[in-house]
């Protein structure tokens, strides 16, 4: 199984005044191709941090990162904003969705960025939005759905470049149980099509739907399982 994520004794610290936050302490873990693994831990316990590493929205003050065979650390910012692009799929616990714009405009929004035509970006948002269920809602506003179809659009739209990771920080979070594991079985079947799924929570019954959990407290890897039997 290839590798794709390599992290080797990553360490993050803060200044928050005149004192030093310790959000990762020497963190190492590896994750290969098609896995599906949760990250869990309280709040403060630094998994948010290591997310926003692993996505590259934010770089380790030491330590080494490789991401697809790739140095994270010797790319510039605009090869950066391409893997972000291009390679990980973002969906956030708040939705981040466009408040004016439908849900085509907000999951045509990455194809923009990517340079694609107008008329193959109008058809590949239809055709996601289709595949999460969507497809009686494209030209609804976010305050027209309910908050279980906006994370549908925030998941299509993660989704609509085609990206070999996908990152979820608190998916489900603003949800309540039913539609959290709806969200949860649709992230199922987007593993089950051979993506590599990272799940950031604190939720012990969403960490279960998971492959293998690492858990994280006070920025070190606490213990890093196989999940023998995932929720399904």
């Amino acid at each position: 199984m290839k590798q794709v994520i390599n992290l080797k004794d990553i360490v993050k610290n803060y200044k928050v005044g005149t004192q030093i936050v310790r959000a990762l302490r020497s963190v190492s873990l590896q994750i290969d191709e098609g896995e599906y693994v949760a990250i869990m831990g309280a709040s403060g316990s630094g998994k948010s941090t290591l997310m926003n590493i692993i996505g590259c929205l934010d770089t380790p003050t030491s330590g080494e990162y490789v991401l697809s065979d790739q140095r994270v650390s010797d790319l510039s910012d605009d090869e950066l904003a391409e893997i972000r692009n291009n390679e990980i799929g973002f969906v956030f616990q708040t939705f981040n969705l466009l408040p004016r714009n439908t849900a085509l405009d907000n999951v045509m929004l990455p194809l923009i960025y990517a340079g694609v035509k107008k008329q193959k970006r109008i058809e590949q948002a239809n055709k996601i939005l289709t595949d999460v269920g969507l497809a009686d809602r494209v030209e609804h506003k976010p305050n027209e759905l309910s908050g279980g179809q906006r994370q549908r659009v925030a998941v299509a739209r993660a989704l609509v470049n085609n990206p070999s990771i996908l990152l979820a920080d608190e998916p489900t979070g603003n949800l309540d149980s039913k539609i959290s594991e709806e969200i949860m079985q649709l992230f199922a079947d987007i593993h089950k099509q051979g993506n590599t799924l990272i799940v950031v929570t604190h939720e012990e019954d969403i960490a279960l739907h998971a492959h293998r959990i690492i858990r994280l407290k006070d920025g070190e890897v606490e213990s890093d399982e196989i999940n023998e039997n995932p929720v399904i």
